[in-house]
């Protein structure tokens, strides 16, 4: 949907979603580049184009255990007139010197070891008797367990064609091919090519570091003792969490009591170790809304435009989620995001405007910033209910194969385990009030 301009709510005007979205992104600049070693750079983003400087695989070589041979000798071969070899010796993977196979000469070979001269295929260890003078042969003895192997007489039963179980030269990659292009994402098998070409590093953008912190004196960690009145803090290991499936490397704080002092103290320590700063919680018009009394108290806006170097808190046409936060932080300006406290508030507008962050940081481009929606119909009891000129994400299970969305749990915005059920966000745009069964609406799966 396209921006609109923010609404007029006589105090503080309401931003859209849209517009929220594209101020945070106009803010955040792609990471500077790094030469990384290879594993260093998993899951990060390559700023250059990388070429292949030798052919993959740089020589013919066996893709069976069995022997290297010439066509012409084993023509016509069959298990009752085999054709019969004289063994010259072994090629293993990594052999330097290869021996040179002749007329009626075969060599054993491993796989992935170098054809020697003179041999035009290989004929696998089970087409022959493995040069035991018996009948069909299931696997070679290794080397070392029986030398006389590598000598003696083999009978081959089956024919060859020319390259046959013969892995071409540079039938992978040619020297001089694109291997990666600038862009791409490094997952492992991207990783193991660049090991396979040589490449010991890259030149890629970091993994963002991102710092969630949560805030609130009634916030008790897992695993201790919940007093009255207080509850686990479930949303900095949510976030935390939503930082590293987005490509973020994340680091996890714990709860921070109401205390604005205490906050800025804590935010100021994190700066050292952040390139983007998420808090959740104390964003509304609470007396204690602690991220909001700390970050306006350092400078900030009004609720207008965010100043330089400030926080700017907000309300947005969207529910869950209308309280948020974002400007920056630090003398190097580090981005920050303030989201509500409520857990279904915290996570929906981490979706919303977190991810894209840190895909921004990432340097991938915008169609990848954030999450492709599809289309799909209710599939419920009821009409969906939604208020007017609000925006409403509701959690939902999508079935991609009938192309059906279900509503997953109420419209509450605390409700946690309702979130855990669910795969996606319905959408109901600003102007519809009701959704029918059967109508088609936009889906964001977060698989």
């Amino acid at each position: 949907m396209s921006s609109s301009a923010p609404q007029d709510t006589g105090r503080q005007r309401l931003w859209s979603v849209d517009e929220h979205l594209a101020d945070v992104l106009a803010a955040v600049r792609p990471l500077e580049p790094l030469e990384l070693q290879l594993l260093d750079a998993q899951g990060c983003v390559l700023v250059e184009d990388v070429t292949v400087p030798v052919a993959l695989p740089p020589f013919d070589n066996s893709s069976m255990d069995g022997y290297a041979v010439r066509t012409a000798d084993v023509q016509g071969a069959s298990e009752e007139f085999p054709a019969v070899l004289t063994v010259i010796g072994d090629v293993a993977a990594g052999s330097g010197e290869l021996p040179t196979v002749g007329p009626g000469q075969a060599a054993r070979i491993m796989t992935g070891a170098p054809l020697p001269p003179g041999a035009e295929a290989v004929v696998p260890v089970e087409w022959t008797d493995g040069g035991t003078g018996g009948a069909a042969a299931s696997g070679m003895t290794p080397a070392s367990a029986a030398p006389e192997g590598a000598g003696g007489e083999v009978r081959v039963h089956r024919a060859a064609e020319a390259r046959a179980h013969v892995r071409a030269r540079g039938s992978d990659v040619q020297a001089g091919d694109l291997a990666l292009a600038a862009g791409t994402v490094l997952g492992p098998p991207q990783i193991a090519l660049l090991a396979a070409i040589g490449r010991g590093t890259v030149r890629v953008r970091p993994r963002p570091r991102v710092v969630v912190l949560s805030t609130g004196s009634e916030l008790v960690q897992p695993g201790e003792a919940l007093a009255a009145g207080t509850i686990y803090d479930s949303n900095s290991f949510a976030l935390a969490a939503a930082a590293r499936d987005a490509g973020a490397i994340a680091y996890r704080v714990g709860a921070v009591a109401d205390d604005a002092d205490t906050l800025r103290a804590t935010i100021e320590d994190q700066l050292i170790r952040a390139d983007l700063l998420v808090t959740t919680g104390g964003v509304s018009v609470g007396a204690y809304d602690v991220v909001k009394e700390a970050l306006t108290a350092a400078g900030t806006g009004d609720g207008d435009e965010p100043q330089a170097g400030g926080v700017d808190f907000r309300k947005l046409a969207m529910q869950p989620g209308k309280p948020q936060g974002f400007g920056t932080v630090g003398p190097d300006h580090t981005p920050l995001l303030a989201l509500p406290g409520n857990p279904v508030s915290s996570y929906v507008s981490f979706e919303l405007f977190v991810r894209p962050a840190i895909r921004a940081l990432m340097g991938l481009p915008a169609s990848q910033v954030s999450r492709e929606s599809v289309r799909a119909v209710l599939k419920a009891d009821e009409p969906l209910r939604s208020p007017a000129g609000r925006r409403q994400f509701l959690r939902g299970a999508y079935d991609p194969e009938a192309g059906t969305v279900s509503p997953v749990g109420g419209s509450g915005s605390h409700l946690i385990a309702a979130l855990a059920h669910a795969d996606s966000l319905m959408v109901v745009p600003e102007d519809v009030t009701s959704v029918e069964p059967g109508t088609e609406l936009e889906v964001v799966p977060l698989g």
